[in-house]
Protein backbone atom coordinates (compact mmCIF):
# COMPACT_ATOMS: atom_id res chain seq x y z
CA UNK A 1 0.00 0.00 0.00
CA UNK A 2 1.33 3.56 -0.60
CA UNK A 3 1.02 5.47 2.44
CA UNK A 4 -0.30 8.63 1.28
CA UNK A 5 0.40 12.03 2.66
CA UNK A 6 -2.79 12.99 5.24
CA UNK A 7 -4.67 16.50 4.99
CA UNK A 8 -4.94 18.55 7.82
CA UNK A 9 -7.77 17.56 10.11
CA UNK A 10 -10.86 19.92 11.21
CA UNK A 11 -9.95 20.33 15.14
CA UNK A 12 -12.14 21.37 17.75
CA UNK A 13 -10.72 22.58 21.34
CA UNK A 14 -14.60 22.04 22.60
CA UNK A 15 -15.36 19.20 23.78
CA UNK A 16 -17.42 16.49 22.55
CA UNK A 17 -20.20 16.72 24.89
CA UNK A 18 -20.28 20.89 23.81
CA UNK A 19 -20.24 20.54 20.03
CA UNK A 20 -23.30 20.77 17.99
CA UNK A 21 -23.36 17.50 16.16
CA UNK A 22 -25.60 16.69 12.83
CA UNK A 23 -27.94 13.85 14.75
CA UNK A 24 -31.18 16.55 15.63
CA UNK A 25 -32.39 14.76 18.75
CA UNK A 26 -30.47 11.75 19.01
CA UNK A 27 -27.52 11.70 21.71
CA UNK A 28 -24.38 11.45 20.84
CA UNK A 29 -22.53 8.22 21.98
CA UNK A 30 -19.46 8.45 23.93
CA UNK A 31 -16.71 5.82 25.12
CA UNK A 32 -13.31 6.68 26.62
CA UNK A 33 -10.51 4.51 26.57
CA UNK A 34 -6.97 5.57 28.42
CA UNK A 35 -3.59 4.29 27.35
CA UNK A 36 -0.59 4.41 29.48
CA UNK A 37 3.41 3.73 28.51
CA UNK A 38 2.87 4.33 24.41
CA UNK A 39 3.38 1.57 22.66
CA UNK A 40 5.20 -0.72 25.16
CA UNK A 41 1.92 0.15 27.68
CA UNK A 42 -1.48 -0.82 28.50
CA UNK A 43 -5.02 0.39 27.88
CA UNK A 44 -8.24 0.00 29.23
CA UNK A 45 -11.94 1.50 28.55
CA UNK A 46 -13.74 3.46 31.16
CA UNK A 47 -15.83 0.94 31.68
CA UNK A 48 -12.90 -1.95 32.09
CA UNK A 49 -14.79 -4.19 29.67
CA UNK A 50 -11.53 -3.75 27.28
CA UNK A 51 -7.70 -4.02 29.22
CA UNK A 52 -5.41 -4.60 26.60
CA UNK A 53 -1.27 -5.01 26.41
CA UNK A 54 0.23 -2.82 23.91
CA UNK A 55 3.33 -4.65 22.60
CA UNK A 56 5.71 -3.22 19.65
CA UNK A 57 5.40 -5.74 16.99
CA UNK A 58 9.14 -7.57 16.17
CA UNK A 59 8.82 -6.32 12.85
CA UNK A 60 9.24 -2.61 14.33
CA UNK A 61 11.93 -3.40 16.53
CA UNK A 62 9.81 -5.09 19.77
CA UNK A 63 10.81 -8.24 21.51
CA UNK A 64 7.89 -10.54 20.36
CA UNK A 65 5.75 -10.22 23.31
CA UNK A 66 2.00 -11.07 23.58
CA UNK A 67 0.52 -8.33 23.17
CA UNK A 68 -1.59 -5.89 20.77
CA UNK A 69 -0.97 -2.69 18.74
CA UNK A 70 -2.80 0.40 17.75
CA UNK A 71 -2.78 -0.90 13.96
CA UNK A 72 -4.42 -4.66 15.11
CA UNK A 73 -7.24 -2.15 17.46
CA UNK A 74 -8.07 -0.32 14.30
CA UNK A 75 -8.18 -3.12 12.44
CA UNK A 76 -10.85 -4.59 14.61
CA UNK A 77 -12.81 -1.47 14.94
CA UNK A 78 -12.93 -0.80 11.45
CA UNK A 79 -14.02 -3.62 10.30
CA UNK A 80 -16.63 -4.58 13.21
CA UNK A 81 -18.17 -0.89 12.48
CA UNK A 82 -17.96 -1.25 8.53
CA UNK A 83 -20.03 -4.80 8.64
CA UNK A 84 -22.12 -3.08 11.44
CA UNK A 85 -23.13 -0.03 8.49
CA UNK A 86 -23.22 -3.52 5.69
CA UNK A 87 -26.34 -4.54 7.74
CA UNK A 88 -27.67 -1.13 8.17
CA UNK A 89 -27.66 0.05 4.49
CA UNK A 90 -28.21 -3.78 2.92
CA UNK A 91 -32.62 -3.43 3.09
CA UNK A 92 -31.94 -0.52 0.25
CA UNK A 93 -30.55 -2.84 -1.85
CA UNK A 94 -32.84 -5.69 -1.45
CA UNK A 95 -30.23 -7.63 0.24
CA UNK A 96 -30.07 -8.93 4.02
CA UNK A 97 -26.36 -9.46 5.06
CA UNK A 98 -26.09 -12.83 5.99
CA UNK A 99 -24.80 -14.24 10.05
CA UNK A 100 -21.74 -15.47 8.35
CA UNK A 101 -20.52 -12.49 6.38
CA UNK A 102 -17.15 -11.37 7.71
CA UNK A 103 -15.15 -7.99 6.92
CA UNK A 104 -10.87 -7.96 7.01
CA UNK A 105 -9.38 -4.84 7.27
CA UNK A 106 -5.70 -4.89 6.90
CA UNK A 107 -3.75 -2.11 8.55
CA UNK A 108 -0.59 -0.94 6.78
CA UNK A 109 1.45 0.90 9.09
CA UNK A 110 4.40 2.78 7.26
CA UNK A 111 6.63 6.25 7.02
CA UNK A 112 5.35 9.24 4.82
CA UNK A 113 6.42 9.34 1.72
CA UNK A 114 6.11 13.07 1.95
CA UNK A 115 8.18 14.09 4.94
CA UNK A 116 8.80 13.25 8.64
CA UNK A 117 6.05 10.77 10.85
CA UNK A 118 4.28 8.24 9.61
CA UNK A 119 0.83 7.14 8.23
CA UNK A 120 -1.52 3.83 7.53
CA UNK A 121 -3.47 2.62 4.82
CA UNK A 122 -6.51 0.42 4.51
CA UNK A 123 -8.11 -2.38 3.12
CA UNK A 124 -11.26 -4.14 3.67
CA UNK A 125 -12.78 -6.53 2.29
CA UNK A 126 -16.16 -7.65 2.48
CA UNK A 127 -16.87 -11.83 2.06
CA UNK A 128 -20.82 -11.89 1.94
CA UNK A 129 -21.99 -15.28 1.18
CA UNK A 130 -24.94 -15.75 -0.77
CA UNK A 131 -25.10 -12.49 -2.43
CA UNK A 132 -24.02 -11.57 -6.08
CA UNK A 133 -20.42 -9.87 -6.12
CA UNK A 134 -22.19 -6.78 -7.79
CA UNK A 135 -24.98 -6.60 -5.36
CA UNK A 136 -22.27 -7.14 -2.91
CA UNK A 137 -20.14 -3.96 -3.71
CA UNK A 138 -22.74 -2.10 -3.52
CA UNK A 139 -23.57 -2.42 -0.39
CA UNK A 140 -19.91 -2.17 0.55
CA UNK A 141 -19.43 1.17 -1.58
CA UNK A 142 -22.62 2.55 -0.01
CA UNK A 143 -21.54 1.26 3.86
CA UNK A 144 -18.46 3.10 2.75
CA UNK A 145 -20.58 6.25 2.59
CA UNK A 146 -21.88 6.00 6.20
CA UNK A 147 -19.50 4.08 8.40
CA UNK A 148 -17.93 6.48 10.86
CA UNK A 149 -14.44 5.10 10.51
CA UNK A 150 -14.72 5.74 6.67
CA UNK A 151 -16.12 9.03 7.21
CA UNK A 152 -13.42 10.05 9.94
CA UNK A 153 -10.69 8.99 7.78
CA UNK A 154 -11.64 10.09 4.60
CA UNK A 155 -9.15 12.27 2.47
CA UNK A 156 -6.89 11.33 5.05
CA UNK A 157 -5.64 8.02 4.47
CA UNK A 158 -5.66 5.46 1.29
CA UNK A 159 -8.73 3.31 1.88
CA UNK A 160 -9.93 0.65 -0.16
CA UNK A 161 -13.22 -1.31 -0.14
CA UNK A 162 -14.77 -4.07 -1.85
CA UNK A 163 -16.58 -7.15 -1.58
CA UNK A 164 -14.46 -10.48 -2.64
Amino acid sequence: MKMVPATEPTRSSEPIADRETSHDDQETLQHQATATGGRSGSAKSEDGVLEVTLTVPKEMGGDGARGTNPEQLFAAGYSGCFLGAMKAVASKHGVKIPDDATVTATVAFGKREDGPGFNIAVDLEAHVPGIELEKANEVVEAAHQVCPYSNATRGNIEITVKAV
